[in-house]
């Protein structure tokens, strides 16, 4: 395109609801609510919303029928560079059988085993059924691989398909090092970490029993830091421990899971910066307890609603699924659910470009075939999703 040219513009309109994360505008509540409404896009901006009746004139014209528009979901966690399958473990859980065979190592033995191609087909398979339910931004992590070579090939890979990269070397000790895990400390932070750093944007850590400790996640967050990469922390999902506070000493752009919380840990993630990403999907895969988002809301918390999307503990990559398991069984009312979901999602990637729909925001929009944003919830299960855009673009 010349300098002389502009970009084709074009309005939504008839939008019998409009989100647009931007208290600014419409109702003034944190939704930033439009009734009777039109979104105006120019390439991949949105320039213009407001009430219908009042928008300018455009190029092209698209009804939305009397529907709900939304900002396209930002799901700021999920684990989307693997191989394998592990159905007989997810039967055994459901089943109340004991498994003590499979879980992450399972998933880490046949990523390895999986050529590039494979590995690249799955992601890009589980991109396209997100984007379907109204995904526009996602982050993908590492952590399947747990070798220099295995893990610098995963985010290379996820790379090629989004900006929001995360290396999770530390995601357990594997095998290999089980006798020995300073020693694969050593190794995340040094030459893995020279290996993967350039493909990614983000480090992070399973902090927990099991995985590594407080001062094994601090190492490695730290010297991930010193390398360019921004913190964010798996924390406090099976066990209280010292995740959260140290996500907020830290100034982690999240701390992930949060299910078991000390006062304490509240009253951190209120006085920093770090957003609070629950997971209902891992809760609801595993029965374990719900997160308490109530408790988090009312401290004044920032919270992000996200997938968690993986082979083990939570294999869904439908946000709108999140959204009613949040409104059901974590104390969020569905206004709340759907800007962490939106808007939280895009504060815990540190983006001001995504999540909303104002002007100057970029243009990744869905719209339901419903009325209202609150049918996410009001309907569970059912595929409202009915158009997406990306960029300005209509994708599905």
């Amino acid at each position: 395109m010349s300098s002389t040219e502009t970009a084709a513009s074009t309005v939504i309109t008839n939008i019998a609801t409009l989100v647009t994360n931007d208290p600014s505008l419409g109702d003034g509540s944190p939704l930033g609510l439009v009734r009777d409404a039109a979104v105006v896009i120019e390439g991949d901006r949105v320039v213009w919303t407001g009430e219908s009746s009042k928008a300018p004139a455009t190029d092209n014209r698209v009804d939305a029928g009397g529907r709900a528009v939304l900002p396209g979901f930002v799901d700021s966690h999920s684990h989307l560079v693997f191989a394998g399958d592990r159905t007989e473990e997810f039967n055994a859980r459901m089943s109340g059988r004991a498994y003590s065979a499979g879980g992450i190592r399972t998933t880490v033995a046949a990523t390895r085993a999986a050529s590039d191609g494979e590995l690249e087909a799955g992601l890009v398979r589980y991109l396209a059924e997100a984007l379907r339910q109204g995904t526009t931004t996602f982050e993908t992590k590492s952590g399947y691989g747990l070798t220099v070579a295995d893990e610098a090939r995963a985010l290379a890979i996820a790379a090629r398909h989004t900006d929001e990269v995360t290396y999770l070397g530390a995601h357990i000790v594997p095998p290999d090092y089980a006798e020995d895990p300073a020693a694969y400390v050593e190794l995340v932070t040094g030459e893995m970490l020279e290996a993967c750093a350039p493909h990614a944007r983000w480090i992070d850590v399973f902090c927990e029993k099991g995985a590594f400790d407080g001062d094994q996640a601090r190492a490695i967050l730290t010297a991930g830091r010193a390398r360019g990469l921004t913190p964010r922390i798996h924390a406090n999902q099976l066990s209280y421990g010292p995740g959260v506070q140290l996500a907020v000493e830290l100034d982690a752009a999240s701390a992930d899971h949060c299910t078991h919380l000390t006062d304490a840990d509240v009253d951190a993630l209120a006085s920093g910066h770090t957003v609070a990403t629950l997971l209902p999907g891992a809760e609801f895969s595993t029965r374990a307890a719900w997160p308490d988002a109530r408790r988090l809301l009312d401290a004044g918390v920032t919270v992000a609603l996200s997938t968690d999307c993986n082979p083990g503990s939570s294999f869904t990559s439908s946000v709108p699924f999140c959204v009613a398991l949040a409104v059901r069984d974590m104390g969020m009312t569905p206004d709340e659910a759907v800007w962490s979901a939106t808007a939280g999602g895009a504060a815990a990637l540190r983006r001001d470009d995504v999540g909303r729909l104002a002007p100057g925001a970029r243009a990744d929009l869905l719209v339901l075939d419903a009325p209202s944003h609150v049918h996410l919830a009001y309907r569970p299960g059912v595929p409202l999703v009915s158009q997406v855009w990306r960029r300005g673009v209509r994708e599905v």
